[in-house]
């Protein structure tokens, strides 16, 4: 019996280029909700697409000598082509261009100017094409775009406005009565003080600069701009339609429950959107997601340094699912995430190959060793004379359907993960207390030695079944090599609401067989064979795109000597060399950084150092923001003594270069260097 209906977008993909990994998480993550809620009983439907219009479409199709809609039709051919590729299990993906979706946006607009929410005037601003927004004086920071940091120009032109402040009230009731509606609460506390609570400007809604977009159809030469085109996908790919003749498809399925978007366009997503859905008379969606970004190492990806990372790069390297694990489990709920080369060979061989790969593997090959691959129950549950081991593993198993639901109601994926890892952890443990290769030598321990291959296939199918959501190929592989089908969700459901730990101990099939050549789930990987690949893939790539072997460095700043300033210090006391050796310096990799709740100085990080993590303090508040930070490689200071730091433990210092001007600036490596790594 189906628990409902559940419809969940993505954000289209805009249509200037490929998407990089970056850009490609977010469809990952809506799959793994969409998966995780059709498995859990609900009635889904996921929809994604592309964004294919405005100036910088125009822009883009000159410069390649081709018209816009071939410009548009190639990308969104391999935006659809990865989406396909990190196996997301959308069904409908919607393009601007369809025939449908743009006769709706005219009847939009016709049907808002008719009742008088749009109206005729002139527009003179200073505009951004990347972002395509224009922007005051006052809007600007450091005179540039506030939403890119890129340079502005004057603009003036005829266009059509919404009159935006007309529902603004409406809107900051439907927020306060919802608190669900926007999420993160960062996300809807920045929305109201920011852009709602000190009032809204009237909104330009078409153009008439350049010409492909889709056309107003009362006035011919306006196009209708980016925002209300692109936003209305998500009623025009389920069948609304403004002159009251909707399918039953749309009725059935709006309003949305989710939309799930990157941070960057929440404002978008929070306030124009509703805001436009009230005009038309129509629900609001349940709930807006502005999920964090997943940046790499400096936090930049850079075609022009030749370093971006594709999902293609990923997935020959890694395979689907370990990339798909990746960036799942990576991305925290509200702090932006971190991709590095080495982070994901620790994962890949960590928790993929040995903690996950090598369970399997042991438990099917004791199978075959000691009973000919029969996998059978001796001991049925925790009442028929079960050891403690065996409740203890039986009660993990059962809580594990419970944790993992309440995570997933939160929109917690990488916490979601984590619990499943849990029971798979807990099998490792049970392993090691009950010595299975032990009992084998002891012919009276037969049946024991039975149970307790069966209560580790149990527990690895009640798993697989979970993670199958997020790795759908990997718990297939364990489904077959076990030969069994994956649990329903309903099953283990049950299980939880009882707290039945006996029933819980039966789920798999007793006296199955199980595969007799069990596969490698995940190969461990080499961090230096990796390293080696990749440093030739980005240099190939740079040759091909005719970049110099230093465009990887940071050219934002000049390095000729006639633009330095000279920094002249009153020297300190010398130290002999025995005093420098006490002092120990290792390359550190940020975790993460975040701000110190109420300190003007102090962001907090945790830094990998090695094999080990530490938390460190520093004062550095005012000159980086924390997500600038994520991924950095820095120098530390590591066996400084620790302190207590505004209640805080501080274990080390970052280092970090300080001009006359006050200006600072940390210490990073030239090159790649893995953490830990002595400098001296």
């Amino acid at each position: 019996m189906s628990k409902g209906k559940y419809y969940i977008t993505t954000a289209i993909a805009y249509t200037s280029g490929t998407p990089h990994i970056g850009n490609s998480y977010e469809i990952v993550l809506a799959d793994s909700i969409a998966r995780f809620k059709r498995k859990d009983g609900y009635d889904v439907y996921f929809q994604t697409g592309t964004d294919e219009h405005g100036q910088k479409i125009e822009l883009k199709a000159q410069e390649t000598g081709v018209t816009p809609k071939a410009y548009v039709d190639k990308v969104a051919g391999e935006i659809r082509r990865i989406c396909d590729s990190l196996d997301t299990s959308y069904d409908k993906f919607i393009r601007t261009t369809d025939d449908f979706h743009e006769k709706q946006v005219q009847k939009i607009f016709r049907k808002l100017y008719d009742q008088g929410d749009i109206y005729k005037g002139s527009y003179e601003g200073l505009y951004c094409t990347p972002c395509e927004s224009f922007w005051t004086e006052s809007q600007l920071v450091d005179g540039k775009c506030p939403d890119c940091g890129r340079e502005v120009k004057p603009a003036k032109e005829e266009a059509y406005f919404f009159k935006m402040s007309k529902y603004a009230d409406r809107l900051i009731a439907h927020i306060n009565a919802h608190p669900e509606f926007i999420q993160p609460v960062s996300r809807k506390n920045e929305m109201m003080n920011n852009f709602l609570l000190p009032g809204l400007q009237d909104l330009c809604v078409s153009r008439t600069s350049f010409t492909w977009g889709i056309p107003v159809d009362f006035d011919s030469k306006h196009v209708v701009y980016v925002w209300l085109d692109a936003l209305t996908n998500y009623i025009s790919g389920i069948g609304y339609d403004a002159e009251g003749e909707s399918t039953q498809q749309y009725k059935k399925l709006w309003p949305a429950d989710l939309h799930l978007i990157g941070k960057d366009i929440i404002r978008f997503h929070t306030i124009y959107w509703p805001i436009f859905l009230m005009a038309l008379g129509e629900p609001l969606p349940k709930q807006i997601f502005g999920h964090p970004w997943l940046l790499q190492n400096d936090g930049k990806m850079s075609k022009s340094k030749g370093n971006t990372i594709y999902a293609d790069d990923l997935i020959d390297f890694f395979g689907v699912d370990a990339v798909r694990y990746f960036v799942l489990h990576e991305m925290p709920f509200e702090n932006d995430g971190v991709i590095t080369w080495e982070l994901m060979v620790e994962r890949l061989n960590s928790d993929l190959a040995n903690t996950l790969g090598n369970l399997v593997n042991r438990t099917i090959s004791m199978s075959n060793k000691y009973f000919g691959g029969i996998v059978e129950n001796k001991k049925i549950g925790v009442d028929a004379g079960a050891e403690d081991v065996d409740t203890d593993l039986f009660h993990v198993l059962t809580d594990t359907y419970s944790r993992v639901i309440k995570k997933m109601d939160e929109l917690r994926v990488a916490d979601a993960i984590t619990e499943i890892f849990v029971l798979f952890k807990r099998s490792n443990k049970y392993i090691d207390e009950t010595m299975p290769w032990a009992l084998a030598k002891d012919e009276s321990k037969k049946d024991r030695l039975a149970t307790v291959l069966y209560n580790l296939s149990n527990a690895i199918m009640a798993g697989a079944s979970l993670l199958e959501p997020f790795m759908p190929e990997t718990a297939k592989q364990i489904a077959k090599q076990m030969n069994a089908p994956l649990i329903d969700f309903s099953v283990l459901e049950e299980c939880a609401a009882k707290n039945d730990a006996a029933t819980a101990s039966t789920l798999y099939p007793s006296g199955t067989q199980v595969t007799q050549t069990p596969e490698i789930l995940f190969a461990r990987q080499d961090l230096a064979e990796v390293m080696e690949k990749v440093e030739k893939m980005f240099a190939d790539r740079r040759a091909a795109a005719g970049l110099s072997e230093d465009s990887t460095a940071d050219t934002s700043e000049s390095g000729a000597a006639s633009d330095e300033k000279p920094v002249d210090l009153d020297p300190k006391a010398e130290i002999t060399y025995d005093d420098f050796d006490k002092c120990q310096f290792q390359v550190g990799l940020v975790l993460s950084c975040e701000e110190v709740p109420k300190s003007k100085k102090l962001l907090k990080f945790e830094i990998q150092v090695g094999s080990a993590k530490r938390q460190i303090l520093s004062g550095i508040k005012q000159y980086y923001k924390p997500e600038e930070l994520i991924g950095k490689r820095v120098m530390v200071l590591t066996n400084l003594q620790p302190r207590e730091i505004a209640g805080m433990m501080s274990e080390g210092m970052i280092l970090s270069a300080a001009d006359e001007d006050g200006n600072l600036a940390v210490m990073t490596p030239e090159r790649f260097m893995p953490t830990g790594a002595e400098i001296c």
